[in-house]
């Protein structure tokens, strides 16, 4: 029989080992995946909860079980947080992903066959702004428009031309390889114009728009989607925010259009991140992503990395390689054995494919949560140089011990090592 009681370490040892050598990996090498970041303790446990036992289809107050009176006062506290963080009229927080809550978008306002009109994937869009291979390609008809190759910057000419030729349903702003800030107001002319709904995909930049520090779709969008993880550091999930003549499509296409029962336990951890993101610490948080993500692409390019669009205005940057004679595949390969973690990332006209490419992506957010600042990022900058002019297996293990030796300063849980795979309190976890 299953001891309901048991701790993890005995209910399931090989589980139990598995999470604390991922708990470990996280502590002891530089994450700068973009798309990632360290949440807090608060948001662990909100996720690790019995809520996880409770079904709760429908919205608050408006469910098809019954003993849905806490789980409905948990996603109200949600709802309400979201609408505060982003000045928005509408929210829905059940998504289960940035994936699912672009989906419950498109399809509150188009119908399967329908155009929408996307910032291509190489050039920094994301699979579900058309891609051929996402729904969002095979549901819809797609196209796309791009960046210049000699800015890498979106051509808003080349946008309203491509608009006015297409005449999409959708036009939709954001992407998850673009280091600037977008011109909404510029894509909401555009969509006017050809009578287009304006959607933005702001998975990538919520925590910067969330601090203020980065302007806002929400007064463009007629649907704003983003994921809750990423900048705005929160469990993994999604969201959508919408004026009120969506709401009703919005939260229809969510349930029952495209999910069943929301993740109550998730929506809870939600909950403790969007209240977090009010908290004013959350802006000195915010603004040295920024700074950091810059002074980074700043040492990077005095080292002879080229930088698509000569910089970034974000948390991203995106690293073109090729003046270094290294794929992104490569490079990405190498700097996980020095323990920086990285991702393989399309550029601008890459002439490699897309599961080689030429370029890298690099983010901030997680190395900021540990505390790392403009001198930290000096240092990050020297090891990934290091690693990927030399690349010969001492070099590699030499900038793999410094690594460590850095992530100890910053740690993520605090020591000492629990009994249980997430260790209870938080040290360094703000930004200093």
């Amino acid at each position: 029989m299953i001891d309901r009681r048991a701790p993890l370490a005995k209910a399931d040892p090989a589980i139990f080992q598995l999470i604390r050598r991922e708990v470990e990996r996280q502590e002891q090498g530089l994450e700068l995946i973009a798309s990632e970041n360290v949440v807090t303790v608060a948001v662990l446990e909100a996720m690790g909860t019995a809520l996880t036992n409770k079904y709760a289809e429908g919205l608050p107050r408006k469910r098809y079980y019954g003993g849905c009176e806490v789980v409905d006062e948990i996603e109200q506290l949600a709802i309400d947080r979201a609408k505060t963080l982003f000045k928005a009229e509408h929210a829905n927080v059940q998504p289960h992903s940035g994936a699912q809550a672009n989906m419950a978008a498109y399809l509150a306002v188009a119908k399967p066959g329908d155009t929408l009109l996307g910032l291509a994937l190489p050039h920094g869009g994301h699979l579900t702004h058309g891609a051929p291979v996402n729904f969002s390609g095979t549901l819809f008809r797609a196209t796309h428009y791009g960046v210049r190759e000699d800015t890498g910057r979106i051509d808003y000419d080349q946008v309203r031309d491509v608009a006015r030729r297409e005449r999409p349903r959708i036009l939709i702003g954001g992407g998850s390889a673009y280091a600037r800030i977008i011109e909404f107001a510029t894509l909401r002319s555009i969509a006017e114009e050809v009578g287009a709904t304006f959607v933005v995909d702001m998975a990538h930049f919520a925590g910067l728009v969330a601090a203020g520090i980065h302007p806002s779709p929400v007064p463009h969008a007629h649907i704003v989607t983003t994921t809750t993880h990423k900048t705005l550091r929160g469990p993994r999930g999604g969201l959508i925010l919408c004026q009120e003549a969506f709401a009703k499509d919005v939260d229809k296409q969510v349930f029952p259009g495209i999910q069943g029962g929301p993740l109550e336990h998730v929506i809870a951890a939600k909950a403790v991140a969007l209240g977090e993101a009010l908290n004013p610490e959350f802006k000195e948080y915010a603004t040295q992503v920024v700074r950091n993500a810059q002074a980074l692409a700043a040492a990077l390019v005095e080292r002879g990395y080229a930088i698509v669009s000569g910089g970034t205005d974000t948390h991203l940057m995106l690293v073109d390689l090729r003046s270094k004679q290294v794929t992104g595949k490569d490079a990405q390969e190498l700097l996980d054995r020095a323990g920086i973690t990285v991702n393989k990332n399309t550029i601008p006209g890459d002439p490699q494919k897309a599961f080689v490419t030429s370029g890298i992506r690099i983010g901030t957010p997680a190395v900021t949560t540990r505390g790392f600042t403009e001198t930290e990022m000096l240092k990050v900058a020297d090891f990934i140089d290091t690693v990927l002019t030399k690349r010969d297996d001492a070099t590699i293990a030499r900038v793999r011990a410094d690594v460590r030796d850095l992530a100890e300063r910053f740690p993520l849980y605090a020591a000492p090592p629990p009994p249980s795979p997430v260790r209870p309190a938080v040290a360094g976890h703000h930004a200093r």
